[in-house]
């Protein structure tokens, strides 16, 4: 068997091996400065990349230190602040403190000028009877006396008024003007005692008395029952018990009467029996107001019952106003009076929630009663009304 000898590459190619050789010394230092050039850039690469990032460093650093310094500042300008504001804190505070005190005034004043106004209106509006207190005009025609008039003293408000300027007599009321002009005296012992005489007898209306003649009382006794009782003896002797007698006592109630500004008033006698004694609902009011001064005639006139020793004896007299005496009014000053011509009469001084004064005049009811009934009406009105 014949074999065919493999050619070798050594025989064949005797020139490849050192090209192949040289070729891969050439290959090595190829690959070696392309490896060196990869190392160079990723090299190049770091630097730049650690430039950038300490770039960036320095950049946040001085940013950090700006926004320090910035604190800083603005520490050292609030500490400053609050040093000026120690230092002058005193100042300060008293300004802010005057502005906010001015504030506050001023913000009080705003809401404290509707309150104002509101109380101011409320105080200076007028009173009045309501018609929810039974003020109403059915309730009026159911008034028994002809003539009534009725005033807030406190205001000088007209509340009610019924034929007020009607000129009319007034019976026993005559006794509050008889009282204050014996008062008047200069010198009146009030413990020296009087006598009743015959010259204080009626011989008008030709009524009687438990003062007999001959009965003597103090002046203060006489003054007591002619007020609370109405007793006519007694004023009878205080109008005589006068310097000058009693035309010079009835000329000075009457001049008295023109001083209190009643053109309309005139009396007769000191005891109301005359008819000529009179006067209206309106101008009474200024009787009621100028009693009211005296105290003598507000304790006496509102006394309920009192035992008067007459000199052989005493007697008992009780108040002839059967409000006062039962206690259905609360009043200062009161008087009634009655005679044929006058009908039944009454005038109060009331203290309406016992302070508030209302003058109630009340002239010609025909019955005793109405007059008492017409005081209860007009006290329910007054109290129900007003404050």
């Amino acid at each position: 068997m014949l074999s065919t000898p493999q050619p070798r590459m050594t025989d064949d190619f005797p020139l490849l091996l050192p090209a192949l050789a040289k070729a891969g010394t050439i290959t090595r230092l190829v690959l070696c400065s392309v490896f060196l050039m990869l190392l160079t850039m990723v090299a190049g690469k770091s630097a730049h990349a650690q430039a950038a990032v300490a770039s960036a460093g320095k950049h946040r650093a001085a940013a950090t230190g700006a926004k320090g310094r910035k604190r800083q500042i603005r520490k050292k300008a609030a500490g400053a602040g609050t040093s000026r504001t120690a230092s002058h804190g005193r100042h300060r505070t008293g300004g802010h403190a005057a502005a906010a005190a001015a504030a506050t005034g001023t913000a009080a004043a705003t809401v404290a000028a509707p309150v104002a106004a509101t109380e101011k209106a409320s105080a200076s509006a007028k009173p009045e009877l309501l018609s929810r207190c039974g003020f109403t005009e059915a309730s009026r025609r159911h008034v028994f006396s002809r003539a009534v008039y009725v005033l807030d003293e406190e205001t000088g408000t007209p509340l009610y008024e019924r034929n007020a300027e009607t000129v009319a007599p007034i019976a026993s009321v005559t006794k509050l003007m008889t009282a204050m002009v014996w008062l008047d005296q200069k010198q009146l012992p009030l413990g020296n005692r009087l006598e009743v005489t015959e010259d204080d007898l009626d011989n008008l209306k030709f009524t009687t008395s438990r003062l007999r003649v001959g009965a003597s009382l103090s002046r203060a006794d006489m003054l007591h029952i002619a007020l609370m009782s109405s007793e006519n003896r007694a004023a009878a002797a205080m109008s005589r018990d006068y310097p000058g007698g009693r035309a010079a006592f009835i000329a000075a109630m009457n001049a008295r009467a023109q001083a209190l500004g009643m053109p309309h008033t005139h009396f007769e006698n000191a005891t109301g029996l005359s008819p000529e004694n009179v006067s209206t609902a309106r101008e009474l009011a200024e009787l009621v107001k100028a009693a009211n001064r005296y105290q003598l005639i507000r304790s006496d006139s509102l006394d309920k019952q009192k035992m008067i020793n007459i000199g052989r004896g005493q007697l008992q007299y009780i108040n002839s106003n059967r409000l006062i005496r039962y206690g259905q009014v609360n009043a200062s000053v009161q008087k009634t009076g009655f005679i044929n011509e006058s009908g039944h009469n009454m005038v109060l001084r009331l203290l309406v929630h016992d302070r508030r004064p209302v003058i109630v005049t009340m002239l010609g009811s025909d019955t005793a009663e109405g007059s008492r009934l017409d005081g209860v009406r007009i006290a329910k009105w007054l109290n129900c009304s007003l404050n």
